[in-house]
């Protein structure tokens, strides 16, 4: 399976991608941080910077997953709301992608306030843009704790095939009864013995390969901070791409 990653941040697809045994082929990033960080664990694969300037058009027909998560701040409950007033409205780049390289599959990820901002305006116009294109669209809500982490961190996952082959789901009726019926259907960690009492994040051991020399190490733990609070949980997208594989239309 060959893989492309949009907004790809520190590589969180790409991780869960590597995990599955698939091969990223290129990514796109504009954070200058993150763009250290994917060149050094994917050398492999081709970076390219700001979405806006990228031309994807040489990947059309070799590529079997798109993923992107298309920036959260318009929409989340922690900024501003702007919506599509907002500069970093940059869905209409990753559907201008989509239709440059026609993946078979399509995984976006957002904040659950796409669901709200504007009574979901957005995030209907993302699915009815995908169906548009001739994709069969599935969403969830799967949080954190859903893979075992000690807390609830909420987002939307849209799976998209171009196979018509639809993922199975628990889920019935339509995406907003899907969503208001979540929490009946999604179970959380009960269980708290393993969360760390001194940060992962920060610690002594959490290295600085050469190839990112020239960043202090104060600077490193602030660009680090920041780039896990914005990175995707890999495990999450290593369960969908779990249930991609398994899926009759999936030819190796």
């Amino acid at each position: 399976m060959r893989h492309i990653g949009l907004f790809a941040g520190i590589g969180g697809f790409e991780l869960a991608a590597r995990w599955m045994g698939w091969n990223t082929i290129a990514w796109s990033e504009w954070d200058p941080f993150c763009q250290k960080v994917l060149s050094y664990h994917f050398p492999e694969a081709k970076g390219y910077g700001d979405i806006k300037q990228a031309d994807f058009t040489q990947y059309r027909g070799q590529c079997d997953i798109l993923t992107g998560g298309f920036p959260c701040q318009p929409y989340s409950v922690a900024g501003k709301r702007l919506g599509k007033e907002d500069e970093r409205h940059l869905w209409p780049e990753m559907l201008r992608v989509i239709r440059e390289v026609r993946p078979r599959w399509i995984i976006g990820e957002n904040v659950r306030g796409l669901l709200s901002w504007n009574e979901g305006v957005v995030f209907e116009e993302v699915c009815t843009d995908l169906e548009s294109e001739g994709y069969e669209v599935q969403a969830f809500i799967i949080p954190a704790a859903g893979v075992g982490a000690p807390h609830r961190r909420e987002r939307v996952w849209i799976v998209a095939n171009a196979e018509n082959t639809r993922l199975s789901t628990c889920f019935e009726g339509s995406r907003q009864e899907q969503f208001r019926r979540r929490d009946e259907r999604t179970s959380f960690s009960e269980h708290w013995e393993n969360f760390p009492t001194i940060s992962p994040v920060c610690g002594g051991d959490d290295g600085l390969p050469s190839e990112l020399d020239g960043i202090t190490i104060p600077k490193w733990r602030k660009e680090s901070i920041k780039a896990y609070g914005n990175a995707i949980v890999p495990q999450v997208a290593y369960q969908l791409f779990q249930a991609i594989k398994n899926t009759k239309s999936l030819d190796y």
